[in-house]
């Protein structure tokens, strides 16, 4: 049997044992009262995992990039423009989504490590009118968190509706559909909800159901929200067969990140990222991130001189922890770690144990267990 290694990438992230169980469990009918139950129960806690009093969620086999993609094609209609909030990598990614349908979409583009900031996009939108504005809250190459509620109250009052891109945000940190004025949050089942790859996860305003009511149609079939509408209202209704085991386990991930509680959620995940930070920076380690912008559910950090990438990452892997490398220009600097999900404060513990560990056995040079301690402190505090 291959070693368990704790998971620390920017997604897929740790699965807790009661999630696994849902992936398990024998495969039932996509009609059957227990799948039904199940869906319908997933589908309401995602409501209001992200605070939506009014609105649809939709729960579809796919990852991210389809989530990006249903968004666009469902909200824009032939002429309309876009405009992307980037703050790195994926920002990047909506810009060649729209181009593929033949969409016209300017990107506003921060420095990486940095955000956008919200005088900019009124600027912006000053300048042009827009039908749809769509940002990356987390972007998991440059680990920039963005300030998307103000971002929602620059666009509040426009004719343009909100989008945030949530993939490595959602259910981790805070996003209130409706006080804030969001019209779709995005993302994936993988991240901040602590489930195994596999589900595009989408949640549409009252606001964003019409937009898309009233478009005569639109460039998908698979990815048109009102084809997925009927079952969504009622999952006993068939369009396409669902991942029967990847919702059940969803729906289970949904019950955890409820009985925690989403205060106490949005807390825990702030707290573990400065408990790491301060691991890390004890040990010598800085951040690309400004932290202005640090997210609480992944750092980016630039490594101490001596230390060299690929040595240092397999090394660690080595002992039980694993890692990402940098993205596009960052590769070779920096290593991801992500922070997300249901890791708790022991298994932080455990991966500075491993970086503690690794370091030495390349022969870096450190006082021994300060990253411990340091994240400990933060722990305490």
């Amino acid at each position: 049997m291959e070693e368990e290694k704790l998971l620390l990438i920017p997604g897929p992230t740790p699965v807790h044992p009661r999630i696994i169980n849902g992936l398990s469990l024998p495969t039932v009918s996509h009609v059957s009262p227990v799948f039904i139950k199940e869906f319908k129960e997933a589908l309401s806690n995602l409501k209001n995992i992200v605070f939506c009093e009014f609105g649809q969620s939709f729960i579809i086999a796919g990852a991210g990039t389809l989530s990006m993609e249903m968004t666009l094609v469902n909200l824009l209609n032939k002429g309309e423009k876009a405009l992307v909030i980037s703050q790195g990598y994926f920002g990047q990614r909506m810009k060649e989504i729209a181009g593929t349908f033949g969409y016209s979409c300017d990107v506003l583009q921060s420095p990486w490590g940095k955000a956008v900031k919200p005088e900019e996009v009124e600027d912006q939108l000053e300048q042009k009118n827009y039908s749809l504005v769509v940002s990356t809250h987390v972007d998991t190459a440059t680990g920039a968190c963005a300030p998307v509620h103000q971002y929602a109250e620059v666009v509040r009052g426009k004719s343009a509706l909100f989008a945030v891109d949530g993939v490595c945000a959602t259910g981790g940190i805070e996003e209130r559909m409706t006080d804030w004025g969001i019209d779709v949050i995005l993302t994936a089942a993988q991240k901040c909800f602590g489930v195994p790859p596999g589900l595009a996860v989408l949640v549409f305003s009252e606001k964003a159901m019409d937009k898309r009511k009233s478009i005569p149609s639109v460039q998908a079939y698979y990815g048109d929200i009102l084809k997925w509408l009927p079952i969504m209202e009622d999952p006993s209704k068939y369009f396409s067969t669902p991942c029967v085991n990847e919702i059940r386990a969803f729906c289970e991930g949904t019950r955890v990140i409820r009985e925690e509680g989403m205060e106490v959620r949005f807390k825990r995940h702030e707290k573990i990222g400065q408990a790491i930070r301060a691991g890390l920076k004890s040990l010598g380690f800085s951040f690309f991130t400004d932290e202005e912008y640090f997210a609480p559910t992944l750092s980016v950090p630039l490594y101490p001189q001596g230390v060299q990438d690929h040595a240092f990452r397999t090394k660690l892997a080595e002992n039980r922890v694993v890692v990402a490398g940098g993205l596009g220009k960052l590769k070779g600097r920096v290593f991801r770690i992500g922070h997300m999900g249901n890791i708790s404060y022991s298994q932080v513990e455990f991966a500075l144990s491993s970086v503690e560990k690794t370091l030495s056995e390349i022969g870096y040079e450190f006082r021994a267990g300060s990253a411990v301690q340091a994240a400990k402190e933060v722990f305490q505090e």
